[in-house]
């Protein structure tokens, strides 16, 4: 089994670093290029809201089984500010920072599963997983 990849966040060439180990994880799964493309958007957004709402944090990228399907799994977490309504940061367009307040909804879209716990004064955990596809088993003619 793979050991978890834990990428320390604190500045932003860290951002492109994490993207490049989810990259490797994600093409040794076998995932798709759409899931590739899909999960590096991920990490981007995650690592940049470490960077820009808790001034750093550390990314988890972990390979995942449950049920005899296989995953990634991508945890951000920090001990920033935290947040105070999480019901109104998961809005599309909601923003503490003049973004466009995509990335939290986003990330939520673009994984199949997702969580978020937070605390006000000691910091947030984001998780997101991605489960591979199974391969399309049609004989081409």
């Amino acid at each position: 089994m793979m050991k978890p990849v834990i990428c320390s966040i604190q500045r932003d060439v860290d951002v492109y670093v994490a993207i490049g180990r989810g990259r490797e994880l994600s093409d040794a799964l076998q995932f798709d290029m759409i899931d590739r493309t899909r999960i590096e958007i991920v990490i981007l957004e995650l690592t940049r809201n470490l960077l820009v709402h808790a001034g750093g944090g550390e990314l988890v990228i972990n390979r995942i089984t449950r049920n005899e399907q296989t995953g990634i799994m991508i945890e951000a977490r920090d001990q920033g500010p935290g947040i105070a309504d999480i019901n109104l940061a998961m809005q599309d367009g909601y923003s503490t920072t003049s973004t466009l307040g995509a990335g939290l909804p986003g990330v939520r879209r673009l994984m199949d599963e997702f969580e978020i716990e937070s605390t006000v004064g000691v910091g947030t955990r984001v998780q997101a997983i991605k489960w591979v596809k199974a391969k399309s088993l049609r004989q081409y003619c």
